[in-house]
């Protein structure tokens, strides 16, 4: 079968050509965009081999844009004089207290006269106890005085009457001699009654419990109707002179660069006052578990300074050069302090640092730095060891 097929095409300059005849085969159509798209990359490899070409170069690798790098601030910290300080946990505790018991028979408490938290004289009559048997005695004793008092007299007229009619003959020397010892013995027989009277009545003097000095009552273990005896235990524990003192506990290197008569300030736990203190004993010895030992820290009396509490000890230590960074800069872990410092090639590094006094300005760094690096002020936290970073110094 015969048929015509015509087929058009478009020019690139818009002109229609046509095409008959039989059984002719189409010419692929290539659209005008392509071509023209094709054209400009082609210009564009071009342009960009020309231009390394000319400038001799090498393409940059994506790793070494530091553009991309996280921008930290850092610090050059350098050294500076600090003010020694030590700072210690301690508890309150009175510098000499005095517990006081029962001396005599004991026997059951009538009164007390003081409470804890009162303050005392020396002598002053702290519990008073029964001694209605003891009152007694001493009566009985008394009469046995009177005895013995009178049997002295009878003794000594018997001697007088006895030297007279020895002249006369009647008395010999010997019943002189016999009546003189009944004299003598009945007069010692007196001092010895008088002896036992004072005793009795020392001993009911004891009965009451006297402040063996004055000072500050911590404690009041007794109460009216208790027996008490030499046995009983302290009835109230009294502080000396009311004087306080803050044992601190202390490594073995911070006790020895201390010395007694050191000046210390002490904070109680929940208290903002500070009461200042001197170290007036250093311990001798040193705990082999917790290898520490104890600064003794006397304080005056003041109602904030209970013992048994908590504090905090700050001991001046004396002057020494360091680092000192702001506390953003120091990090810790489970290994210790440390910081990141950004070395020339802007790679952040971990370094482990021994931290000292905390001041005003920041925190004193003893060991690991020189104070010439460049430290990161902040974002420590954010950074990996061996990061690239952009470091920008700290604005004034």
């Amino acid at each position: 079968m015969n048929y015509e097929t015509t087929i058009r095409a478009e020019a690139a300059d818009g002109v229609t050509t046509e095409y008959a005849g039989a059984h002719t085969l189409a010419a692929p159509r290539i659209p005008r965009w392509l071509l023209l798209g094709g054209g400009g990359l082609f210009a564009l490899l071009l342009a960009i081999a020309a231009w390394f070409a000319l400038a001799g170069g090498e393409p940059v690798a994506v790793g070494d844009d530091n553009s991309q790098a996280p921008v930290v601030t850092v610090i050059t910290p350098g050294t500076t004089t600090v003010a020694g300080q030590i700072e210690a946990p301690g508890t309150i505790a009175a510098r000499r207290p005095m517990p006081v018991g029962a001396v005599g028979e004991g026997g059951q408490v009538l009164r007390v006269t003081v409470d804890a938290g009162d303050w005392v004289q020396q002598g002053q009559v702290l519990a008073v106890i029964d001694r209605s048997v003891q009152i007694q005695q001493a009566e009985a004793q008394a009469a046995q005085i009177e005895v013995a008092r009178a049997d002295a007299d009878i003794a000594q007229a018997n001697l007088d009457r006895a030297l007279q009619l020895v002249e006369r003959g009647f008395i010999s020397k010997a019943d002189v001699d016999r009546l003189t010892a009944t004299r003598d013995a009945a007069a010692a027989r007196v001092k010895v009654a008088e002896a036992q009277l004072r005793e009795l009545r020392a001993r009911n003097d004891r009965l009451n419990v006297l402040s063996p000095a004055s000072g500050y009552v911590l404690q009041r273990n007794v109460e009216p109707g208790q027996t008490v005896g030499g046995g009983t235990g302290a009835l109230f524990t009294i502080a000396s002179g009311g004087e306080m003192e803050m044992l601190a506990q202390l490594s073995e290197d911070q006790l020895a660069s201390l010395s007694v008569g050191t000046f210390a300030s002490i904070v109680p736990t929940g208290s903002d006052k500070t009461f200042t203190g001197q170290i007036w004993q250093l311990s001798p010895v040193i705990d082999q578990t917790s290898r520490q030992g104890t600064a003794r820290i006397a304080l005056p009396f003041a109602p904030q300074l209970r013992p048994g509490g908590f504090a905090t000890a700050r001991i001046d230590s004396g002057s020494y050069t360091a680092t000192v960074l702001p506390e953003s800069a120091v990090l810790a872990d489970e290994e210790g302090g440390f910081v990141y410092v950004v070395g020339e090639d802007n790679k952040a590094m971990r370094r482990a640092v021994k931290t000292g006094a905390v001041t005003k300005q920041g925190i004193a760094i003893t060991q690991g730095l020189s104070g010439n690096e460049r430290i990161v002020l902040r974002a420590g936290g954010f950074l990996n060891p061996g990061e690239t970073v952009n470091p920008q110094p700290q604005k004034k």
